[in-house]
């Protein structure tokens, strides 16, 4: 025998140190070049694929693949390793189960990721064509509500048939966010009955949401988080406003002003 096959390293451990080496290199990578810890879906994604690509290059071929579990098979079938198999097939359920365990553990710190649920609008906006200043936009049809409280239930009727045709599915009928698609969705939609949404909005900022959704976020201050569409690619101007009109409405809720805000 000679000294290069006597001191060989097994191939079964060098896949294990294969993976140990991506696990760890991932984890210096994020925490101390980045300074950023790594989120845990997105490192069992990777180890995932690590351990998989690991798997099939290291039993590309029947003598390799015969090496790499001849180890196993040998600590299953070897009689004279029977005390090490018992210790083995001891501490591995245990291990495994601990690791669940742990990862059931309710937690207490914060998440990685904060979410904004109200993010800072920009000052103007562009919109159907047009450019808006966020600042100084009101609601057109919020005055009728003194000059013609009759025609503003029209409006405010009609927005709840806009809503209901394109809103509730998500927001709910109720707009408690509980519609027929909320279970679907992460983070769920607002629940505007809920004094801590619209409720401290004004109608301006609703309209610049409602009209972009999610991919109209701002990059500044990301990670955004939502799953509305551009309803200005479907609803028109008018048409957004009257469901704004709705909204607080049904809700009871009045909208924020900039005379409030002074």
């Amino acid at each position: 025998m000679t000294g290069e096959s006597r001191f060989r390293i097994p191939r079964l451990l060098q896949a294990t140190l294969t993976v140990a080496f991506f696990y760890a290199a991932f984890v210096v990578l994020f925490d101390v070049l980045l300074a950023q810890p790594i989120p845990a879906s997105l490192l069992t994604m990777y180890m995932f694929f690590i351990v998989a690509g690991v798997f099939m290059v290291f039993t590309f071929t029947e003598e390799s693949a015969r090496e790499m579990v001849a180890p196993i098979k040998a600590l299953v079938e070897d009689p004279s390793r029977k005390l090490v198999r018992n210790v083995v097939f001891a501490i591995v359920p245990l291990a495994a189960g601990t690791f669940a365990y742990a990862q059931m553990l309710p937690r207490v710190e914060a998440p990685v990721e904060l979410r904004a649920i109200h993010p800072a609008p920009p000052a103007t906006v562009k919109l159907y064509g047009k450019r808006y200043d966020l600042l100084s936009l009101e609601n057109p049809f919020r005055k009728v509500q003194t000059e013609d409280p009759e025609a503003f239930r029209e409006l405010v009727a009609e927005g709840a048939e806009v809503y209901i045709r394109n809103c509730h599915y998500c927001h709910g009928d109720k707009l408690d966010g509980k519609g027929p698609y909320a279970a679907g969705l992460n983070p769920v939609p607002l629940n505007f009955q809920d004094i801590g949404t619209i409720a401290q909005l004004q109608e301006s900022f609703l309209f610049w949401r409602i009209a972009t959704g999610g991919p109209g976020l701002p990059e500044e201050g990301a990670p955004w988080i939502s799953s509305m569409p551009v309803w200005q690619d479907f609803l028109s101007e008018a048409e957004i406003w009257k469901v704004i009109l709705f909204l607080y409405d049904y809700t009871g809720h009045r909208p924020r002003s900039w005379e409030q805000e002074g």
